[in-house]
């Protein structure tokens, strides 16, 4: 295919959209580095959507499967709802989405049958949205007359790749916190229980950036790889710094100008969240970089803490973002003992008047059973004074000095 040729029906393809080149480029430098390519290979990526968008529109469509567990669908709804045609519009082109319940026009045997056929043919990318709930012997979610987990048993069996996409699907996410009654947990740690071996790439967040899963999907489809991931099976160019490390109030931070309380002067000043309960230190993603709304703005930057929601063990439904850092507007989370909680500030104070009260009882008990000793007689006149009267520090009677005086001649 002539290059010109394909830059040319492309850039139509964008205009009719009304989609501008620069706003194109810049999708294609945030797609290079969440590839680990750099900023500077966005032309290459360009390049490969160009002719790829321009091949899928002749048929080569690579299939998807988006299935629904316990969710709000908020991470299709982030997804899906853009409020304006834009570039994202385009590279959703390379896809053909073939079964979704939020997003099909089909619905019911017709759809389900969509589903089934590309289970067979195999070759496509699961993505699975929700908890897992295992509660109730799966009962506690049935889809199409079957616990909601057989469908994700069916379907990742025969997936090249399952994209756990948001903070639910890692790890169960709110519906996994105390007492998690429904049993629900990550896609990651129910399809290892169930022996299935199929690569799962875990995209935390509620709801997770759009960007985050259009980057794992061209990644695959332009370079036909999966992205490389870290321990938790979290692409590393997405979740390997701290929202802290890139986060535009970090020089507040280091100069020690923090706010501590909202409507405050130092509110206004965009000073450092961190007294009110930030989560950035300790939470991986880049929201700081990519931004939402096509890259208008994040959290931190329109005025409230990082409530930590990528934070997400896959393997351990308890280490669930709800669960670690709620109060979100504390500096601490809540320790549990049973059902009660309780912030550690308080203990401190706590413990400490206990361990007060506890001394003074010990020292009258002491006291009262004669255990304590007789303390050395209090000198009256310090002897050195009463050595050198003419060089005398302390100001004493005159009976006090002479008596002094004669007690150290006497020894």
């Amino acid at each position: 295919m002539d290059n010109k040729a394909t830059a040319t029906e492309f850039q139509g393809m964008l205009e009719s959209r009304g989609v501008s080149r620069r706003s194109f480029m810049k999708l294609c430098g945030t797609i290079a580095v969440m590839a680990g390519l750099g900023e500077a290979a966005a032309p290459r990526v360009a390049h490969a959507l160009e002719e790829s968008v321009i091949g899928a529109s002749q048929g080569d469509l690579y299939p998807v499967i988006w299935i629904e567990g316990a969710s709000c669908t908020g991470c299709t709804e982030a997804f899906a709802q853009i409020d304006a045609p834009d570039a994202a519009t385009v590279v959703l082109e390379l896809i053909s989405l073939n079964y979704s319940e939020t997003l099909s026009a089909a619905a019911g045997h017709s759809m389900e049958e969509a589903k089934a056929q590309t289970i067979e043919a195999g070759n496509y990318i699961l993505v699975y949205e929700g908890a897992v709930l295992k509660g109730w012997d799966g009962n506690a979610l049935r889809v199409a007359d079957k616990p909601g987990y057989e469908h994700l048993t069916e379907a990742a069996a025969n997936a090249t790749a399952v994209v756990a996409l948001g903070s639910c699907a890692v790890n169960g996410g709110w519906m996994a916190a105390h007492p998690n009654p429904s049993n629900a947990m990550g896609v990651q740690q129910f399809l290892q229980e169930e022996g299935i071996s199929t690569p799962v790439i875990n995209i935390p967040g509620c709801p997770p950036n759009p960007e985050w899963l259009c980057a794992v999907l061209i990644e695959y489809l332009l370079l036909n790889r999966l992205p490389e991931l870290n321990a938790e099976n979290k692409p590393t160019q997405i979740f390997g710094q701290t929202i802290h490390d890139n986060c535009q109030r970090r020089g507040h931070f280091e100069n020690g100008e923090f706010v501590y309380q909202f409507g405050s002067p130092e509110e206004a000043k965009g000073y450092c969240l961190y007294p009110l309960g930030c989560r950035g230190p300790q939470t991986k993603a880049n929201c700081g970089i990519v931004r939402y709304n096509h890259r208008r703005s994040w959290c931190v930057e329109a005025g409230a803490p990082c409530i930590g929601c990528c934070e997400a063990n896959p393997m351990n439904p308890g280490q669930n973002w709800v669960e670690v850092n709620t109060p979100f507007f504390k500096r601490h989370r809540d320790l549990r003992v049973g059902d009660f909680l309780i912030q550690p500030e308080i203990i401190a104070p706590i413990v400490t008047g206990v361990v007060a009260v506890a001394l003074v009882i010990h020292g009258f008990g002491m006291k009262a059973a004669g255990r304590v000793p007789k303390g050395a007689e209090f000198e009256k006149v310090r002897a050195w004074d009463a050595k050198h009267p003419d060089k005398s520090i302390g100001v004493y009677k005159k009976e006090d000095v002479e008596a002094a005086s004669k007690k150290g001649g006497d020894k």
